[in-house]
């Protein structure tokens, strides 16, 4: 067991941290608690064997958040995210292990959860700041700020009943974001609201990990975890599986994703074999990827079950792995390819206009008239070097002249 520092600054340890659960375990009543909970003491809880319907939530999860770090936690669901959240706000306790939190907790979890339907915004909102440790006086304060940020002003002296889930949102994120914590627990909020909202949340959260606060981020928005975060670690069925800076957790993620989605046999007609990159892995920004893409498809005669080659097409995906968004897909049918029966390759071409970076390529099987995709392929990455120096998401190959004015003074401006 690590020993907890003894410094005054606020931090987050997690010391080789176990949890456990019981698949559709409730105890509504004290009778059928007591005999639960004595179970459990008599059976103890180190170096026994799961028993049926238990499951390991957190398996050996070790990680410290000092001030000035923004740890995001990333992975897909079921993986043990929110977990490590209940740990942190003591909803539960570790069964093996320990956790530590030095300093005030604001947690912008499940923002407007502590809201009293038949209570006014105003009374919520003083209300909520007891909740959350704050003063009267403190509150008072910072009414106004909090009532501007989530633009209800003339709804506050309203039950909160009455405001609508966008209502309810902004305020109660506006609460949580004015607490101004020494520790700050964020869990899907990034996207509370409209997108014009989400940006000044998004913003609010920003100003408080750059006052050098320990910060943990739990988020799909993998875009969002890289602007925020300065380090990450990627969770699968409970264990750290990849520990590094964002980029490099969110990377190890898309690729975990593309190769968990391998294609089974049966699934369709048409086969994806492999792929790779058939002149190097590096390309210039604004150059072309040539990729080569092995398949087969069975002649209708050879086909078990629904004849359904001729409804299906192949689609090729490019994915960032710095941010996990699909950035571009196009389909064999959309661009008029027949594919034969048999072995077949396609050769691919694609002008990688984009910024650089590192970038998954996948295969998937999709079937045009049902508008679903059927199966996923294998994949290859690409890696993007500078090309044209540039701002912004994509490569545009800018090309720009001067013309002298006496060159088109007399100009028609549509010939030039």
């Amino acid at each position: 067991m690590r020993k907890i520092s003894d410094s005054s600054d606020p931090f987050i340890l997690f010391d080789h941290v176990w949890k456990e659960f019981r698949r559709g375990e409730r105890h509504d009543i004290l009778r059928d608690m007591l005999p639960a909970l004595a179970q459990r003491v008599f059976r103890g809880t180190r170096n026994r064997k799961l028993h049926a319907g238990d499951f390991w939530a957190l398996r050996d999860v070790s990680f410290e958040v000092k001030p000035g770090m923004a740890l995001g936690i990333i992975g897909p669901n079921g993986a043990g995210k929110s977990t490590i959240l209940k740990l942190l706000t003591k909803l539960v306790k570790p069964t093996r292990g320990s956790c530590a939190v030095h300093g005030r907790i604001g947690a912008l979890i499940d923002v407007a959860a502590g809201f009293h339907p038949d209570l006014t915004g105003r009374e919520n909102v003083y209300l909520q700041g007891a909740v959350m440790g704050m003063k009267r006086a403190e509150v008072a304060r910072k009414f106004s700020d909090i009532v501007d940020f989530a633009e209800v002003g003339d709804f506050m002296d309203t039950p909160v009943k009455r405001f609508s889930s966008g209502m309810n949102a902004r305020l109660g994120f506006s609460v949580a974001a004015h607490l101004d914590p020494e520790i700050l627990l964020i869990d899907e909020v990034l996207a509370v609201g409209d997108l014009a909202f989400q940006q000044k949340a998004f913003d609010r959260i920003a100003e408080l990990v750059r006052r050098k606060i320990p910060v943990v981020v739990v988020s799909h928005q993998l875009e969002r975890i890289a602007a925020l975060c300065s380090d990450g670690i990627l969770l699968h069925r409970g264990r750290i599986v990849c520990r590094g800076s964002p980029s490099q957790c969110i990377a190890s993620y898309v690729e975990q994703q593309s190769s968990d989605l391998q294609t089974s046999a049966g699934r369709c007609a048409l086969l994806l074999h492999s792929i790779y990159a058939a002149n190097r892995p590096e390309i210039p920004s604004g150059k072309l990827a040539a990729l080569l893409v092995e398949c087969s498809l069975p002649s209708p005669a050879a086909q078990a079950g629904p004849l359904r080659s001729q409804s299906e097409e192949i689609v090729l995906r490019v994915r960032s792995t710095e941010t996990g968004e699909a950035l571009f897909a196009v389909g064999t049918a959309a661009l008029g390819v027949d594919l034969p029966t048999g072995p077949f390759a396609l050769a691919v071409e694609l002008q990688m206009n984009v910024r650089p970076g590192l970038y998954v390529i996948e295969t998937i099987v999709r079937d045009c008239v049902l508008d679903k995709y059927l199966a996923n392929g294998p994949h290859t990455s690409v890696y993007v070097t500078p090309g044209q120096l540039f701002r912004g998401k994509i490569q545009m190959n800018p090309r720009i002249s001067v013309l002298r004015r006496e060159s088109f003074a007399n100009c028609d401006p549509k010939t030039i």
